[in-house]
């Protein structure tokens, strides 16, 4: 698979029609992935899809999938949604025993492995296993729910890992999720994201295929000012 050039922009699904899924996708066809939030109702409060779910999102998405899990021991169950097809399987380091484990588990099976944190989990740690990684998801809301507002206390950390990243000439993508729109999307950028989810910014937007357009415009000036 080609791997899109950043700035990525990847609609969260959540903020879907589940009722119409397939026309759905359908509308995202001109973004990058499509994003797909996995949650248990035990690590987040809040019950969404499972792995029969997203191998029918995977059979009909005209993109690549984007699977992020928001479960509890995502070493038993995350391979398996790589397994599936996904091309990026993203699980949270809150969660995971052995994420390094896990994620060279899910780049032997074929998906982009990716970590989560959460907004009060320090980066740091990260430091040291960056080339373990394909992708770094810095939760930008408490996980659990779309349409919550973006918290800017988290770029420092966004910052700290693009800083990192710089020095250590790793490649690994550097995503953000929560309250991105087109009014938050350029401050994530600037800090050093280049993979964005939103959610009810491209699917509340009466042009879906514009919407994606101007949030990835968006997201390219303000990598400029970063």
């Amino acid at each position: 698979m080609d791997l899109p050039r950043a700035p990525r922009i990847n609609p969260s699904i959540l903020a879907a029609d589940f009722v119409n899924m397939q026309a759905e996708l359908a509308r995202i066809a001109t973004a990058d992935f499509a994003h797909v939030d996995v949650m248990d109702n035990h690590f987040v409060p809040n019950l969404t899809f499972g792995p029969q779910m997203v191998q029918r999102i995977q059979e009909t998405s005209p993109v690549p999938l984007d699977v992020h899990l928001m479960i509890t021991d995502p070493d038993r169950w995350a391979p398996g949604y790589a397994e599936l097809g996904a091309a990026s399987v993203t699980f949270h380091l809150e969660a995971a025993g052995e994420p390094v484990a896990l994620a060279r588990r899910l780049r032997d099976i074929g998906a982009r492995a990716g970590v989560a944190v959460k907004p009060a989990t320090p980066v740091e740690g990260l430091f040291d296993l960056l080339d373990e990684f394909d992708q770094i998801l810095v939760m930008t809301v408490e996980p659990g729910f779309g349409g919550q507002g973006f918290l800017p206390e988290t770029m420092p950390k966004l910052q700290a890992l693009s800083a990192e990243a710089r020095r250590r000439g790793s490649s690994v993508w550097l995503q953000v999720d929560g309250g991105i729109s087109a009014a938050t999307i350029a401050q994530a950028a600037e800090a050093g994201a280049d993979t964005f989810v939103a959610g009810s910014a491209v699917y509340g937007a009466d042009d879906v295929e514009a919407a994606v357009t101007r949030l990835r415009d968006l997201a390219r000036a303000g990598s400029l000012e970063g």
